[in-house]
């Protein structure tokens, strides 16, 4: 047990200082044997003894006092402290180093010792440290508790700073530990020296000064942590919120010396109640006890005074008696929240509880072996037993130990909240309790909270702002997880949430919308009757209907010399066929569907087959005709009206054959195409065979230089109205058109594929319509004077 000892103890080991903290603790404990040694329940007829120790807080003099306590002369004052080790556990200790040692040093005799404020996780192995039990939580615990209250906070990039003992360093790898699956990142990690370089000190704080992180989580005790605060202080850095561990979390040396530390938030032990704490310090005063030396140090160290037997210290003044300990206030005599002085109290009843245990042993059924501890042989071995299996009640919990000698896991969570009258107190604001899961063992009073420099709002710590949602996290190279850009997501993917590691796709028939935040259903394209489909459904109505007018004025002047030399019947014919030309192309206009998708390219293909084989069967006859007046030429009874029908049917009959085949092996079919335009859905018709859907178009294509090769033979034929020279240009500009469209038709996208064919059959009947038939509209209508045999046969007198 640290502080205190009843004889004044040698230069070489007494210590630098004085803690009026510690030496409640140990007054605690003397009230605890006090009591028990007062029961009649608890070791009847059994007296507790004691002998208290210094450690100084150093794990040295710590060994040294454990040694003096395994090699000192003890008394034997009842039987059962005359056997084998009148030692039979051991209170303490505070510091988690100095556990280690003492812990190490009693292994050999397994002597069980119960610490009241060593958290270091590293003595739950019991392995090492078979023999070591607590009242304290370990620090995985106290680090899962501070993890779960940065992810509460949001605070994600912290600092750490850490003593340079193993508290500080296993406290270091159990939060990295707790950390690893979270976006909380360490800024940067410190540790104060132990010797306390000024230099050392001096580059920590320029780290924090520096550094963006905000949140500084410090696993120090407060006797490494004062000297440093200090210099902090000095150096006039502000903005940092503080998380304390348990080590200091209620030290009120901290409060009262460093102001600045208001709002800091961390995990103190859970607090118990002591009756008669009170009122049993009071009765410390060096006239009471003129024999103990600590509580003349007490005096001096409180009041600044000295007494007769304390100090022979001529530079302080002399202490009239009448100093009160009610109206000083000190750490000693503050037991609003008795945290790791119950701690102490319990660790003493724990003891009691397992001695009461063995001496009530029942004979045949005791643990070693079915049989009880010899009463006047008792062994500490013996004694662990019955600690590993205590289990009582106080004013406050129920105490008993896991396998690994830890007390159950709870925490208060504590705000240094700077009051009316200045002084900082420590306000309990929430509970951590261990033994609850799914996110549940955190519960915080957020109403009650108080931060740092009176803000209203929690103080953010990020390395990075979040990324909005439409947004994905890039991480910085060489940089922690918590340091990142934000990357709008690609187009196609979405991110709904905040902070989103990668952008989710959106299913086949959606897209993302313009913020990337959601997905929505894809655009459907077609040509439709919007703008472009009304103007191009217009023109083609307006070829059609221009056509039958021209039907409609051959028909009327039927028997003129310009309409029966230009074979009247094939007239009849194109022009019909150039109707449906240009009604054909309406087909291609709104949604596909398989009916329309093979209806327009064979009506297309038919159609346009119909009219150039009627021009073909035109420019046949033109040439025979003309041809016909030389001696010998008997081609004309080979282009009479039945063979003519037999050229344009037989014609027509073949692109009907492959239509056909087309039709019956792989028909064009509606497809929803996701690949050219992924942001759209482009509704179009598939060739289903492109071989057979260029054979259609080759097909027309040969009908087409056939005709212009006949027509371009014809061209210098005699007559002033020759129409093999309206046949070759009306050929010329129908294969320019469909020339251009192949590369138009390959490298169109979408709508406008279905448009630039549009245009291509418009524009090719056209062609065909004005070439062929406006040059004799002209001289029907305008010109009726030419429009005789005569004219036409160039006989017109000069």
């Amino acid at each position: 047990m640290p502080h205190t000892d009843y004889a004044m103890q040698p230069k070489s080991t007494q210590c630098k200082g004085f803690d009026p903290r510690a030496f409640r603790w140990a007054q605690a404990m003397r009230l605890a044997v006090e009591e028990i040694n007062n029961r009649t329940d608890l070791l009847p007829n059994h007296k507790l003894g004691y002998k208290i120790f210094d450690s100084c807080a150093t794990p040295v003099t710590a060994q040294k006092a454990i040694l003096a306590v395994l090699n000192g002369q003890e008394t034997a004052h009842n039987v059962m402290c005359s056997g084998a080790s009148p030692l039979l556990a051991i209170v303490g200790e505070s510091g988690s180093s100095q556990s280690i040692v003492v812990s190490r040093t009693l292994q050999p005799f397994r002597i069980p010792m119960i610490s009241y404020f060593s958290t270091c996780s590293c003595l739950s192995d019991r392995a090492k440290y078979p023999t070591f039990f607590r009242v304290v939580p370990n620090d995985d615990y106290q680090v899962k508790a501070i993890a779960r209250l940065l992810k509460h906070f949001g605070w994600k990039w912290i600092g750490v700073i850490t003593e340079d003992h193993d508290y500080g360093r296993f406290a270091l790898q159990g939060l990295k530990r707790e950390l690893e699956n979270t976006d909380i990142c360490l800024a940067y990690h410190e540790m104060i020296p132990k010797d306390y370089r000024i230099e050392k000190v001096l580059q920590i704080l320029d780290v924090m000064r520096t550094s963006s992180a905000k949140v500084v989580v410090v696993f120090s005790g407060e006797g490494e942590f004062y000297p440093f605060l200090k210099e902090f202080m000095n150096q006039n850095i502000t903005g940092i919120q503080w998380i304390a561990s348990e080590a200091w979390v209620t030290a009120s040396v901290l409060a009262e010396s460093y102001p600045f530390l208001d709002g800091t938030i961390g995990f103190a032990i859970r607090k118990g109640y002591i009756q008669g704490l009170k009122d049993y310090l009071l009765t410390v005063d060096p006239w009471r006890y003129p024999s103990n030396p600590l509580v003349h140090e007490l005096w001096e160290a409180l009041f600044g005074c000295s007494t007769s037997s304390a100090s022979d210290n001529s530079q302080l003044l002399r202490c009239t008696g009448n100093e009160n300990l009610m109206e000083h206030n000190s750490a000693y005599m503050n037991t609003s929240s008795p945290r790791v002085t119950y701690n102490v109290y319990k660790a003493v009843y724990a003891i009691a509880h397992s001695l009461h245990g063995l001496i009530n042993c029942i004979p045949g059924k005791g643990p070693f072996q079915n049989s009880c501890s010899n009463l006047s042989d008792v062994h500490p071995w013996q004694l662990q037993h019955y600690i590993q299996e205590v289990s009582f009640t106080t004013s406050v919990e129920k105490i008993h130990f896991d396998q690994k000698g830890d007390a159950v896991p709870s925490y208060d969570l504590i705000n240094w909240q700077r009051s009316a009258n200045g002084q900082i107190e420590f306000v309990t604001v929430g509970l951590y309790d261990g033994a609850k899961h799914d996110e549940k063992e955190l519960f915080i009073q957020e109403e009650a909270l108080k931060w740092t420099g009176e803000r209203k709002e929690v103080l953010v710590s990020v390395c990075s702002e979040s990324c909005p949602r439409g947004f994905r996290k890039a991480v910085r190279q060489g940089k922690p997880l918590c340091c990142f850009d934000c990357v709008p997501c690609d187009s196609g993917k979405i991110s709904n949430q905040t902070n989103s590691v990668d952008c989710i796709p959106c299913p086949e028939d959606f897209w993302s919308n313009t913020d990337g935040t959601q997905c929505i259903p894809k655009v459907v394209e077609f040509l439709s009757h919007d703008a472009m489909g009304m103007t191009l459904t217009v023109i083609a109505v307006a070829g059609a209907c221009l056509t039958l007018l021209v039907l409609a004025v051959f028909f009327h002047f039927r028997n003129t010399p310009i309409v029966r030399l230009n074979n009247s019947e094939l007239s009849f014919f194109i022009l019909l066929s150039l109707t449906l030309c240009f009604l054909c192309a309406l087909v291609f206009i709104g949604e596909p569907t398989s009916w329309s998708c093979m209806l327009r390219h064979t009506a297309f293909s038919i159609t346009f087959s119909l009219c150039i084989s009627c021009i073909l069967g035109k420019t046949l006859v033109v040439l025979g005709a003309f041809t016909a007046t030389r001696p010998g030429n008997d081609l004309m009874k080979w282009l009479g009206p039945r063979q003519q029908r037999v050229i344009i049917f037989s014609c027509t009959l073949v692109q009907v054959v492959i239509c056909a085949a087309w039709l019956i092996s792989a028909p064009p079919f509606p497809l929803r195409n996701t690949q050219y335009q992924r942001s759209k859905i482009i509704l179009e018709c598939s060739e289903g065979s492109e071989l057979a859907f260029w054979c259609v178009l080759g097909y027309i294509g040969l009908l087409a230089c056939l005709c212009f090769v006949l027509a371009f033979l014809a061209r210098k034929l005699p007559g002033n109205f020759n129409e093999a020279k309206y046949i070759t240009f009306s050929m010329l500009i129908f294969c320019a058109v469909w020339l251009a469209f192949i590369p138009a038709y390959v490298s169109s996208p979408g709508k406008f594929t279905v448009a630039v064919e549009i245009f291509a059959i418009l524009a090719s009947s056209f062609g065909l319509l004005l070439c062929l038939f406006a040059p004799k509209c002209y001289i029907i209508l305008l010109k009726p004077e030419k429009n005789t045999k005569q004219h036409l046969m160039g006989k017109v007198a000069k």
